[in-house]
């Protein structure tokens, strides 16, 4: 894809997040408190799509390089929503970090559609909160390793065995470093 033609990309996104009472959750790092904005994330968003298109990378389907306009949405939520929804549409109990539902379907593949509804994507900002202190970095590097993963999955990545994980871990770090 050309530098002109990436010139007219465009992401639609719907973006919400959670009111959090606690206070922990005010960052005193202010990059850190980027996460809670939408522009924050439809700059992220839009520099992983126009990096993929680049990239042309094997495990998206390849109608989405054709596509000059995306929707997705993100919703940062607490463990109780995350683990309601995970219990509901994966059959699973508790909370996770992150799930992403994919919208592509084969009829976007066989359509000539200008407009791509990627999915949904639910990340938990207590999980998130609990991982960073874990690894020790920040939480706007662990809500971006979040987003990042369900963000490919959205795109149609999976991995179903050691080695495609490892592939897809090894593309997030490459996304989130395009960033810096």
């Amino acid at each position: 894809m050309s530098q002109e033609d990436n010139s007219e990309l465009k992401i639609d996104l719907v973006f919400k997040c959670n009111k959090f009472s606690n206070s922990k959750y005010n960052f005193q790092n202010k990059q850190d408190n980027l996460i809670f904005e939408s522009s924050f994330w439809e700059e992220v968003f839009s520099s992983w799509i126009l990096i993929i298109l680049d990239e042309e990378d094997s495990s998206i389907p390849k109608f989405i390089f054709e596509k000059k306009s995306f929707s997705l949405s993100l919703q940062i939520i607490n463990d109780n929503e995350i683990s309601s929804i995970n219990k509901k549409w994966m059959s699973k109990s508790g909370p996770t970090d992150v799930l992403s539902f994919p919208m592509i379907s084969d009829i976007d593949i066989t359509k000539d559609l200008y407009f791509v509804e990627l999915g949904d994507l639910f990340i938990s900002l207590e999980m998130a909160f609990k991982q960073a202190l874990e690894f020790k970095h920040s939480i706007k590097r662990e809500m971006l390793w979040l987003a990042s993963h369900g963000f490919l999955h959205l795109l149609g990545w999976e991995h179903n065995d050691d080695n495609e994980l490892e592939n897809m871990l090894d593309f997030q770090e490459y996304l989130i470093s395009r960033l810096d």
